[in-house]
C-alpha cells in the first residue's frame, strides 16, 4: 500500500481588508501625520514642529509611505531651499472617520 504523500498547499497570502488597511496606516508615525494633515496642507518642517518626537529619516520615511499607498500628495515648490507640501487625497481624507472612530474607542477604554 502506497503511502499518500498530499500535502495541501497553504495560500502565500491572505488577502484581508483590514490588514491592507493598517499596511497604510499601521506605521508608528503615520497616525500622527494623519493628524495633522486632517487640519490641511503641512510642509515638512511644519509636520517636524507638529510632531517633535519623529526623527526627520522617520519622517521622510513615512511621508513617502504614505505617498506610494495614495493617501497624500508630496508637491514640490523650486524655491531655495525647496519647499514641499503634502496633502491628503481623497483616499487619504476617507480615514478621517476610521480615526475618528478609534479615538473615541480609546477614551472610551482606555
Amino acid at each position: 500500500m502506497a503511502a499518500n504523500n498530499y500535502v495541501p498547499k497553504k495560500p502565500d497570502v491572505i488577502n484581508c481588508n483590514i490588514e491592507k488597511t493598517l499596511d497604510v496606516i499601521g506605521g508608528k508615525w503615520a497616525f500622527l501625520v494623519l493628524r495633522e494633515l486632517f487640519v490641511g496642507t503641512r510642509r515638512f518642517g511644519e509636520l517636524q514642529r507638529l510632531i517633535p518626537a519623529v526623527s526627520p529619516r522617520a519622517l521622510t520615511s513615512t511621508l513617502r509611505h504614505m505617498e506610494q499607498k495614495g493617501v497624500l500628495e508630496r508637491k514640490v515648490y523650486p524655491t531655495v531651499p525647496v519647499t514641499v507640501e503634502y496633502t491628503l487625497t481623497p483616499k487619504g481624507e476617507d480615514l478621517h472617520q476610521i480615526i475618528r472612530e478609534m479615538k473615541l474607542w480609546a477614551s472610551k477604554w482606555t
